[in-house]
């Protein structure tokens, strides 16, 4: 106790010299703070919200937000509570802002898609400040290349069908679909996935409609053979007994996933589909958190997590959501709507998992997707890590300008 006490009194007068040596109370203005939190609107086939947060010593941080209605607004608002603050000390910002939310009582949807969105840039700072890429991180990566599959949606056609704020064309047709699954296949992509929520609202399906989702799926098959992956999502359009019905229709065609048959709130339900059929049974992309995880997960309600990290919490709060999923051995596929740069936030995170199963693509239809940033990072179905600095691209701002719309 006596050499703890002489050594408190030896570290406080060192640390009065050395301030009226250097006067350290100014140096302190001097260190990396955020000084700046704005977003931009990228129009591709989706309206995708980056953020892009700025220091005081000129580094830029890239982050992006699941596209909610009123996102920008709530990036504003918690922005603002994080301003002068050291971008590396993302810990104690998650928890500020997430304090923040808790208190106004909402701690999920648009909110957390903001709290994602900042996150990401703040990992993306961390990387450049230190130099070292976003997977070191999280602890190093597991492999150099994240396997994708191509979110298909649906037929080429001119049929309209809702998605949120969205409408999206397609085509419910056998023929339709086929044609699909020939391109995408042809552009080296080993797994798909179709919608087989067939347009309208939720409803029960009839016999004629059980045919089509049978004919739709047994074409897509047919064409690309055994060797493909296929998934398929419903968007939680069914009920229970229709749900066990069609996943019994489609266990003859190795299916991946069936993804959200029924709507996943009933954690009991989910469990009792799951125990009740042989296809694999996917849900994650509308819970947030570790904590809106835990309940699915520890009650093995499920097969396969696919967490959006652009609004589950971000990329930290990704990992222990990972993490928790893999004491039970369940796989991440996770949701990505995203441009580069949360496709690549995830894929950063996703080698770093041992239980990482597929990265979902969702924008094949976008030709200048890729053009947005300098970097070549997709071949053959496969994205490769980026070895520079926090997410390890560069934004082409030439391209970025053409579709810009705010």
């Amino acid at each position: 106790m006596k050499d703890d006490f002489h050594y408190e009194v030896s570290y406080l007068t060192s640390l009065k010299r050395f301030n009226k040596k250097y006067n350290y109370s100014k140096l302190l203005k001097f260190l990396m703070k955020i000084k700046e939190i704005g977003t931009f609107v990228i129009r591709g086939n989706f309206d995708w919200v980056i953020v892009e947060i700025k220091t005081n010593d000129g580094l830029i941080g890239l982050g992006e937000a699941f596209p909610s209605q009123g996102v920008r607004e709530m990036i504003k608002i918690i922005g603002y509570r994080i301003l002068d603050e050291d971008p590396t000390e993302i810990n104690r910002i998650f928890q500020k802002m997430y304090k923040y939310c808790q208190g106004m009582g909402y701690t999920y949807g648009v909110s957390m898609s903001a709290i994602s969105g900042i996150e990401m840039a703040l990992l993306d700072l961390y990387g450049k400040y230190y130099k070292i890429p976003l997977y070191k991180i999280l602890g190093g990566k597991l492999r150099n290349k994240i396997r994708l599959y191509a979110d298909c949606h649906a037929g080429e056609g001119e049929i309209l069908q809702s998605y949120g704020d969205h409408l999206i064309k397609g085509s419910f047709d056998p023929e339709a679909f086929a044609r699909k699954a020939e391109k995408v296949k042809r552009e080296g992509y080993t797994a798909l996935k179709f919608d087989i929520d067939l347009p309208g609202d939720y409803y029960s399906l009839t016999y004629e409609e059980f045919k089509l989702i049978e004919k739709l799926v047994d074409k897509v098959r047919e064409t690309i053979g055994n060797n493909v992956d296929l998934a398929l999502d419903c968007h939680w359009r069914y009920n229970l007994n229709d749900a066990l019905k069609l996943a019994k229709i489609l266990e003859p065609y190795n299916i991946l996933w069936l993804e959200d048959p029924i709507p996943y709130e009933n954690v009991k339900t989910m469990k009792e589909l799951k125990n009740s059929v042989r296809i694999p049974i996917c849900t994650g992309e509308n819970l947030f958190t570790r904590y809106g995880f835990r309940e699915i997960i520890e009650n093995m309600a499920v097969d396969i997590i696919s967490p959006d990290y652009q609004k589950a919490g971000g990329i930290l709060e990704g990992k222990r959501i990972a993490e928790l999923a893999e004491i039970y051995y369940i796989p991440v596929a996770p949701h990505n709507l995203c441009t580069p740069i949360g496709t690549v936030a995830n894929a950063h995170l996703c080698s770093s998992l041992p239980n990482f199963l597929i990265l979902e693509f969702h924008s094949e239809e976008v030709s200048w997707w890729e053009k947005l940033i300098k970097e070549t990072i997709i071949e053959e179905g496969y994205l490769k890590i980026p070895d520079g600095p926090g997410l390890g691209i560069e934004l082409n701002r030439e391209e970025l300008e053409k579709h810009l719309i705010t």
